[in-house]
């Protein structure tokens, strides 16, 4: 499924008028789809109460088209709010009146008597004031209204808000909103989801997302590079695993993971190497450091490696890698190694090397902390990797305002992705997988269950599972984000996101591998 901006879903509505498809068999396409979409989530339509708020352009027109299509659907308590006038002779309008749906215009409602008396009546409200169009702040009698919405979401919680295609003052490029945003329960939001209700805040105004179908042919998006995340994809890109295979046939990850400081990283990104399908996992760690871990993390190989007083004993450590790492497809580096000098001149001389043969990379964590540490890294850094920062880790890699980087996740990773040539994987809510050809996948995902330590240690550990298997960095990148993703909405379903523990997703990757491929 594409992800659009304005400018790209407004191209797509001038494409479909040229092919031959009207703006009005769009409107009318899109009110009866967000009308079914409706009746499908609430059921019986006449138990409902259901005031709808027309705005004054093509979205106020989409909630009139889907007023009538309630109303003929049993929704005979449907109202119509006109929040600013239509246009001379609109035949959606015309309809309404038709049917003798009841409807009030905010100019002949003093002090919108009317409205808060609706308001107080309703059981739903479908919010169709401001789609894509609008840009500038809201203002006057319509924030009155909007703020009113809001208020008695708050003291009846039970009141259910849609919005139609975006909650109105959401920008749908950026995600910022409007002071008068609601918040609703429900987005249903039409042909393609648009960027801005991946992006905070305004995916918090979005509540659960819909996506119906306006008639928009898909060849008229071809060239849109950003898609979303799902599970039809995931499944067509999930290994195959044939039964007549062995440990070889799944892959090999060295994990060059873990510190004194940072034990569990180590425990948690191997664990989830193998619980993704990589058929081994190595663990090259500190040999002081091997005898704690080895009573919890019996499936794994261990690669001790001499230490100095300070950190790892670099010349002595290179050497083992160098010899051990052409046995294997993947290297996953640096979650929980720490920042010591020791660790710094390991890493430069693995990544920086012209002489050091290196299998696929992923890169978390301190790896990357490091990485920004040292001078010239874009140029000196050439092996192909998968690079795994937080939004804290983008801002030391860019060398921007954190702020920045979180007001445009798309456009940062897939600029960094191109600039870089490494496949970028931005974290946080709605994950950003970017390629260096351009393309852009997003998480369907937004857990705060997740944010809590280690979970970003099977994160990494799951996208290098995937790439030991054999799949491209982008499909590995793309499969462990969706399956790391599903596996905490599992979770949260059966214990809730308060106290969810990183190692509670472990043992529910492959739970979440065998849902993706049957359901």
């Amino acid at each position: 499924m594409k992800i659009v901006s304005v400018s790209q879903m407004q191209k797509a509505e001038r494409d479909c008028a040229d092919s031959g498809l009207s703006l009005d068999q769009l409107m009318e396409n899109a009110g009866e789809a967000v009308a079914q979409e409706m009746r499908s989530i609430l059921g019986d339509l006449s138990q409902q109460n259901i005031l709808v708020l027309v705005g004054p352009g093509n979205n106020g027109g989409d909630g009139l088209v889907a007023a009538r299509f309630l109303y003929d659907w049993g929704a005979d308590r449907v109202k119509v709010y006109l929040c600013g006038p239509r246009p001379q002779g609109d035949k959606n309008l015309a309809l309404i009146i038709k049917r003798s749906i009841h409807f009030r215009e905010i100019n002949n409602d003093p002090d919108h008597i009317k409205f808060q008396e609706w308001l107080s009546e309703a059981t739903v409200v479908l919010d169709s004031v401001f789609g894509t169009g609008k840009s500038r702040p809201i203002t006057g009698g319509i924030a009155q209204i909007l703020n009113a919405t809001k208020e008695a979401k708050k003291h009846h919680p039970d009141l259910h808000i849609f919005a139609l295609d975006l909650p109105s003052g959401l920008n749908a490029d950026t995600g910022l909103v409007d002071p008068a945003t609601p918040f609703a329960d429900h987005t249903i939001t039409l042909g393609y989801p648009k960027i801005g209700l991946y992006h905070l805040p305004g995916a918090e105004h979005a509540g659960a997302i819909s996506i119906v179908d306006i008639g928009i042919p898909d060849r008229l998006t071809d060239y849109v590079r950003v898609t979303l995340l799902s599970q039809n994809l995931i499944k067509t890109l999930l290994p195959a695993r044939s039964p007549v295979s062995h440990k070889g046939t799944f892959g090999k990850v060295m994990a060059l993971v873990g510190s004194i400081n940072y034990i569990g990283a180590a425990y948690l990104a191997c664990t989830g190497i193998i619980r993704v399908g990589a058929g081994l996992s190595t663990l090259a760690i500190a040999r002081s450091l091997q005898p704690i871990l080895a009573s919890k993390l019996t499936e794994v190989i261990y690669l001790p490696l001499p230490e100095i007083r300070e950190g790892l004993a670099v010349t002595d450590s290179l050497g083992i890698l160098k010899q051990q790492l052409p046995q294997y497809d993947v290297l996953l580096l640096g979650c929980g190694i720490g920042q010591s000098q020791s660790t710094m001149v390991l890493l430069e001389n693995l990544l920086f090397s012209p002489q050091t043969q290196l299998p696929v990379l992923v890169l978390d964590a301190d790896g990357l902390n490091l990485l920004s540490r040292s001078p010239d890294w874009v140029e000196r850094f050439k092996q192909d990797a998968v690079l795994t920062p937080h939004p804290g880790e983008m801002s030391r890699l860019l060398n921007k305002p954190l702020e920045d980087i979180q007001a445009n996740r798309i456009y940062i990773a897939q600029e960094a992705s191109a600039k870089w040539n490494k496949t970028i994987v931005l974290k946080g809510a709605f994950t950003v997988i970017a390629s260096p050809d351009g393309q852009v996948r997003v998480s369907p995902f937004a857990n705060a269950g997740l944010a809590s330590a280690g979970t970003g240690d099977v994160l990494a550990g799951s996208i290098a599972g995937m790439a030991a298997q054999g799949l491209s960095l982008f499909d590995a990148a793309t499969c462990g984000v969706y399956i790391h993703g599903l596996a905490g909405e599992i979770v949260r379903n059966q214990i809730g996101d308060a106290g969810m523990l990183a190692s509670d997703l472990l043992p529910v990757l492959p739970q979440a591998i065998k849902q993706t491929k049957v359901s």
